[in-house]
């Protein structure tokens, strides 16, 4: 069953993760204290919270597997964030992405000139960007906008109500919704449709009204932004896999001397692939700046940059594995924003248990006992802090989604496979 689930095509696997994920929900939820664990709110928020991790991580994904390491993708971001705000400021909302594109394209560009031109070490590069963005957004937000660190409200570009799912409108009429009436009413709403919302004794159904809940966050009022960003997944793995581009950029991150002998630019190929990685990190952080905040605000990327590089890690530099990590990541940050007493976050301590207690048996079945123990040592200590306490502090939220990569680095290493190349140097016609 493993190995079929393992060699199934990748959009299969990370489906039945998912609900996997959403069943442990659900069970947690049945035994603690809160309920907020499967709501559409929490849903939404982790979407919202996703898209510019999402996209970093995205963006990551195609300098790395050239073979250039990004630490600067926060640096990118926050150029996103100011272009993105000045642009839809002053040109409007779709503009503003696009400058915010063009805007993190640039800090991609620097990138690109230092590593790949001067070979620079990667990490000093990527960490100078980091330095040089927030220092010359906020020269630039005093020139124009008289204040260091925060700019004038921006548009958006608005968002999407998904039509029969979500109740959102065809040609102008209204469509069913009916994630709404199987979230409320379970196995009645799929038969009884709207009706099922006024009939006596309706009730959720276990496990499918989750489901149906956490879709509806996903699907109802759902960021043009946002359905751009997925829509990435397959057109990255597309072009990444299955055209002679893809190959060519995958060969710089490989086998460059290797590439070059067969006629391959390999600087320009490293080239296009930074500069689109700082495109798309600039289009997250302009996605902050008109869509999550409304603003450009100093320090209101929050680290997302970091995040995204965490989410490529954890995705196994993979598309679908980024979008995985960063819905992770994205559902922790934005059940924290929604469990004001705590009681949330307290039952994601049970999840903790139920996972490492999978994972140590996962690696006593593999016969690596130091993995065992170290997960069912963890586990029991998790364990011991849900019954020893009824919240959690306010750090345990901000710190999980770094947990969660450690736990993936020290458990899973194996697994991961970066590209061979990745943070070496190159010099043309070198060996």
């Amino acid at each position: 069953m493993i190995a079929r689930l393992q060699n199934s095509p990748a959009w299969l696997r990370w489906a039945i993760y998912a609900l996997l994920g959403i069943l442990l929900l659900t069970i947690v939820q049945s035994i603690s204290d809160t309920e907020r664990l499967a709501q559409v709110a929490t849903s939404r928020e982790m979407l919202r919270w996703a898209v510019p991790i999402f996209l970093a991580g995205l963006g990551g994904l195609f300098s790395e597997r050239a073979g250039i390491v990004n630490i600067g993708l926060e640096g990118m971001l926050i150029l996103g964030m100011w272009f993105g705000a000045w642009g839809s400021i002053t040109y409007g909302a779709w503009w503003g992405l696009a400058i915010g594109i063009a805007g993190g394209a640039v800090g991609g560009l620097l990138h690109a000139i230092a590593t790949v031109t001067f070979n620079v070490d990667h990490i000093i590069s990527g960490v100078a960007i980091n330095l040089l963005a927030p220092a010359a957004t906020r020269y630039l937000s005093e020139e124009l906008w008289a204040s260091p660190t925060t700019s004038p409200r921006t548009s958006a570009v608005g968002d999407w109500d998904v039509p029969y799912l979500a109740g959102g409108t065809v040609f102008g009429s209204d469509t069913p919704d009916w994630l709404l009436y199987v979230g409320k009413c379970g196995f009645s709403g799929v038969f009884g449709g709207r009706a099922c919302l006024d009939a006596e004794g309706a009730a959720p159904t276990w496990f499918l009204s989750d489901i149906a809940d956490l879709s509806r966050g996903l699907l109802r009022g759902t960021s043009w932004v946002a359905i751009i960003a997925i829509l990435l997944v397959p057109l990255t793995t597309w072009l990444i896999w299955r055209t002679r581009f893809g190959l060519r950029l995958r060969i710089c991150g490989e086998y460059p001397q290797a590439g070059e002998t067969q006629g391959i630019n390999i600087v320009r190929y490293k080239y296009i692939a930074v500069i689109i990685s700082g495109g798309l990190a600039g289009l997250g952080g302009a996605f902050i700046s008109t869509e999550l905040s409304g603003l450009f605000q100093g320090g209101n990327s929050a680290g997302r940059g970091f995040i995204g590089l965490a989410a490529l890690i954890f995705g196994n530099w993979r598309p679908v594995g980024v979008l995985g990590g960063a819905l992770l990541f994205g559902y922790v940050f934005g059940l924290d924003l929604k469990d004001l007493d705590g009681t949330a976050s307290h039952g994601l301590l049970l999840v903790n248990t139920i996972i490492l207690t999978g994972v140590a048996v996962w690696a006593i079945r593999k016969r690596n006992m130091i993995d065992a123990a170290l997960a069912g040592t963890l586990a029991v200590l998790a364990l011991i802090w849900y019954f020893a306490t009824e919240t959690v502090p306010d750090w345990w939220s901000n710190i999980l989604p770094y947990v969660a990569v450690l736990l993936v680095l020290v458990f899973f290493s194996q697994r991961l496979r970066m590209p061979k190349a990745l943070g070496l140097p190159y010099r043309k016609g070198g060996s």
